[in-house]
């Protein structure tokens, strides 16, 4: 279990989780709707079935690839900690598992299932292809908001989508920061991604402007949320600022010729953003 695990970076949930809950608890505020313990334990499991089915899955197709970069070959398949056999065997059980929990969920979901996972799977082909690579990635994420409010009340709504959008820009952003690492590395594998297309001055001003978008969302969906939840307050803009200061402050650890401190970016600045957002939103929403 723990080289599983391992293999999937669980501890990276924490970046689309918070926003899967947000998503979940503004859906049982809808007139009609109350909170269930057990549609609140599917949705937590689609996530983590999802997410594992595309990260095995993107670890299984690049493992020829990750055997060749210095940073990645200690990674558990190309380091022979577990064989490509089981990691796609491991796929195929979450993306199973995935499906048959929406199935008890609602219809709607059960249709969607399907598509989300062509998008989630999807991801791993578009770094050979494009460097738009990183704003699929986000796009997967970005399912997060809208999947948990349709698993409550069954419906499509603008807020989610909102929510997804900010996602979507935060993770394209930081994941071009993080790609950063490999620039050289993927022009020699002809790999697509901005920072070996644009260079690395260029890539980060990119992943500003994305983090920009992602500024403007966060505003909107905290000002919309508000006219249709009037009980949301202060905490919510809180939340909101302390997010925003965190894209902020991570484009000032992460310089072109200094990337000793992009995992302090990438993991520990966006982990606690995601995890704080998320708890003093839903305090602000419930209490």
């Amino acid at each position: 279990m723990k080289k599983y695990l391992s293999l999937v970076k669980f501890a990276h949930t924490v970046f689309a989780m918070p926003f899967a809950l947000l998503g979940f608890f503004l859906a049982v505020q809808h007139p009609g709707k109350h909170f269930e313990g057990r549609l609140l334990l599917l949705v937590i499991l689609c996530m983590v079935f999802a997410r594992n089915a595309a990260m095995a899955f993107n670890r299984y197709l690049d493992r020829n690839i990750d055997k060749a970069n210095p940073r990645t070959a200690s990674r558990e398949i190309p380091a022979g900690v577990i064989s490509p056999k089981s990691a796609l065997v491991f796929v195929f059980l979450n993306a199973l598992a995935f499906i048959a929990t929406t199935w008890f969920i609602n219809e709607l979901c059960f249709y969607l299932s399907p598509i989300a996972l062509l998008v989630i799977l999807g991801y791993s082909y578009t770094k050979r292809y494009s460097a738009l690579c990183h704003l699929v990635l986000g796009m997967g994420l970005a399912l997060a908001p809208v999947g948990a409010y349709i698993a409550v009340t069954g419906a499509f709504h603008t807020l989610p989508v909102l929510y997804g959008f900010v996602v979507m820009f935060w993770v394209a952003g930081f994941d071009i920061i993080y790609a950063l690492q490999d620039d050289d590395f993927d022009r020699s594998m002809k790999l697509h991604s901005i920072p070996s297309a644009l260079g690395r001055t260029k890539a980060l001003k990119l992943s500003e402007l994305l983090h920009l978008l992602c500024a403007v969302s966060m505003i909107v969906a905290t000002w919309v949320a508000q006219l249709n939840y009037p009980q949301i307050g202060w905490l919510a803009w809180i939340a909101a600022v302390f997010f925003l200061a965190s894209l902020v402050y991570q484009h000032l650890l992460v310089k072109p010729n200094d990337l000793s401190k992009v995992n302090l970016a990438f993991f520990t600045t966006n982990g606690m953003a995601s995890l704080l957002f998320g708890l003093l939103t839903i305090i602000d929403l419930l209490l």
